[in-house]
């Protein structure tokens, strides 16, 4: 009798032992899939965080010569968190102001640069000077100044430039950079009086 209790009591302690382990197996197995799912979700919520605005573009266009000029020049466009730079040099200037803006078309097919369009104003603006009260268009860029060698240099940060973003009243893409031989006046009516466009950039990537 004795041995028969013994006999009952040793199989009761190796199902119990038995179940322990595979609780402890299942457990186990648990947390390893929860732990995995966090970090799943954790790359899912890092590469989120990494939106299109904070992604760098770049951009980089070369000028044309347009009505007999001896224009010549690179404008680099970068974007970061919303941000967009236009950095500029153009030789084969007359010494002095030029006026530079952004035009509605990047089309720089015609030999007076004229293929291009008017400036570029999505919000249907007044020609001004950038940042003026009474309006100004987007692509109201300003003038640079050419040294006695001819080369000019210009610098432009703005958070209403994009680069792709497909924001009609933002996005420069699709859009021409124009040289001009004279100067802004910013203010004449429709584009301030710059007159012929001796360079020409379309910006398409």
């Amino acid at each position: 009798m004795k041995t028969l209790k013994l006999i009952v009591l040793s199989c009761t302690l190796l199902l119990f032992v038995s179940a322990c382990k595979e609780n402890k197996k299942e457990v186990d197995n648990v947390d390893t899939t929860e732990m995995n799912d966090n970090m799943n979700n954790d790359d899912m919520m890092d590469n989120d965080d990494m939106s299109e605005d904070s992604k760098e573009k770049k951009l980089s266009i070369t000028l044309s010569p347009k009505s007999d000029s001896q224009v010549s020049g690179t404008i680099n466009f970068s974007e970061s968190n919303g941000i967009v730079t236009m950095v500029g040099t153009v030789t084969g200037l007359e010494e002095g102001d030029h006026a530079i803006h952004i035009h509605e078309k990047a089309d720089c097919s015609s030999d007076d640069g004229k293929s291009s369009g008017g400036h570029w104003n999505p919000t249907a603006q007044p020609h001004g000077a950038w940042g003026d009260a009474a309006g100004y268009h987007k692509g109201d860029i300003g003038n640079m100044t050419a040294n006695a060698s001819g080369r000019a240099t210009i610098t432009k940060t703005t958070d209403e430039w994009c680069i792709g973003c497909g924001d009609e009243t933002k996005d420069i893409l699709g859009k021409a950079i124009i040289v001009h031989l004279g100067v802004d006046d910013l203010k004449s009516q429709p584009s301030g009086a710059a007159g012929a466009r001796i360079g020409c950039a379309g910006i398409i990537q």
